[in-house]
């Protein structure tokens, strides 16, 4: 009986298909290792170079024979590379059998420079015994450029930043220098009188518009006004500024406080009527020395009340309703008071920064009722005390105060020598 089905492949036939397949893989490990993307180098456990592949070898621009043999890996590195190898790579390669990601520079033969990454292992024997040493070379030239360009980078950034700081404290101490040229330099000596004043600047950034001021009127009569004008920056300021000889002048014109606020109103509004109208908020009085006591007459327009503090202890605002916004109006109405003050007592003229603060976590007003009973809490204490209870106050409100605030206090010291006699 006859058998069919495929025909038995001749002897000789797999043989000659492995030795093909073998010399295949055998060619392909080899052209693998030379033309790999990396470089392969073997060296013997002193260093000395045993074989490399032909991708370092491009890399170094070195023949075969130039290495092989002839030269150690520490040989390829520069000469902090190498200080590096023998103090740190190969005593570390040595105790731990491998050492990865290790950044050198070798030396190409044209005297060029490639940074690179190694990475090398021990070969051993079958009885533990190290043989030879294995290292892999990447090129390292893209990552170092992007180093490069990442530290560049950053460094510019730093100095944008240093510029930026620079400026900013160039600008602080223009700003600084513009804000105390809108205040007086020193309140004047006014006898039988004690005066303080003080300026808190919520933020060094922006020029504030609050100003206030103390002076001599004729022989007898003293001038202070106290105010806030709208807005922030160099507007502002030149509100300020036109504002502060504004009132100067009127007061010697005429130094009563309604007709010195007409004045500023009339020109504020001639100046700001256009499409950026400017207005502001003030107090303006005057003092007269009567015996050991001050009588005040002042007006207001539009701004907080002056608070008075007396010698017992009492305190309560002087109250001056109805006083319109200066500047707003062609022709507007401003409220008159009239107070004495006797020894011990003091006249406190603040702007709205105080009392508009926000303090708690509710972030509430901390309002004129807290300003009276702070003021209350703090009797016999003088302009001076009561100024520097203020500012320890306006440095505890921290972030909640976000406006400018200026202070004046005027008094007469509970024991005092009637004005015009010296000792």
């Amino acid at each position: 009986m006859s058998c069919t089905g495929h025909s038995a492949e001749p002897p000789g036939d797999k043989a000659a298909t492995d030795a093909v397949f073998t010399s295949l893989l055998e060619d392909s490990a080899e052209d693998l290792y030379e033309s790999a993307p990396c470089g392969y180098l073997s060296t013997l456990l002193d260093g000395t170079i045993a074989k490399i592949n032909d991708t370092l070898l491009t890399w170094l621009g070195r023949s075969r024979e130039d290495v092989v043999g002839r030269m150690r890996f520490a040989d390829l590195l520069t000469v902090g590379g190498r200080l590096y190898h023998e103090t740190h790579f190969a005593p570390l390669l040595r105790m731990q059998g491998q050492v990865s990601g290790i950044a050198f520079e070798v030396k190409a033969a044209g005297g060029s420079r490639l940074p690179v990454l190694v990475t090398s292992t021990v070969k051993t024997g079958g009885d533990g015994q190290p043989l030879l040493i294995r290292t892999t070379v990447f090129d390292a030239s893209e990552r170092r450029s992007y180093e490069k360009e990442l530290l560049r980078r950053q460094k510019a950034a730093e100095e944008a930043r240093a510029q930026a700081e620079a400026d900013r404290e160039r600008l602080q101490e223009a700003l600084s220098v513009l804000q105390q040229s809108l205040l007086p330099a020193a309140l004047p000596e006014v006898p039988g009188l004690e005066a303080a004043s003080h300026y808190h600047t919520a933020s060094l950034d922006r020029l504030g518009g609050d100003f206030y001021d103390l002076f001599r009127i004729d022989g007898k009569r003293w001038a202070f006004f106290l105010g806030d004008v709208c807005g922030k920056g160099p507007q502002a300021a030149a509100v300020t500024s036109l504002t502060r000889y504004t009132l100067r002048a009127a007061a010697l014109h005429d130094p009563d406080p309604v007709a010195a606020l007409t004045t500023l109103n009339a020109v504020l509004h001639e100046r700001y009527t256009g499409g950026d109208p400017r207005y502001c908020t003030a107090i303006f009085g005057v003092l007269e020395p009567a015996g050991d006591a001050f009588t005040v007459h002042l007006a207001s327009g539009g701004h907080p009340p002056a608070l008075l503090v007396r010698a017992d202890g009492r305190a309560d605002y002087l109250s001056t309703p109805g006083g319109l916004l200066i500047g707003v109006l062609p022709t507007a109405s401003f409220t008159a008071a009239r107070t004495v003050l006797e020894p011990g007592d003091t006249l406190l003229l603040y702007t709205d920064g105080l009392t508009e603060a926000r303090i708690g976590e509710s972030r509430d007003l901390y309002g004129d009722r807290a300003l009276l009973d702070f003021a209350a809490a703090h009797p016999d204490m003088g302009p001076h005390g009561l100024v520097s209870a203020l500012r320890g106050l306006l440095d505890g409100f921290g972030e909640g105060l976000d406006d400018d605030t200026a202070l004046l206090a005027l008094g007469v010291p509970a024991s005092t020598t009637p004005p015009g006699v010296t000792n």
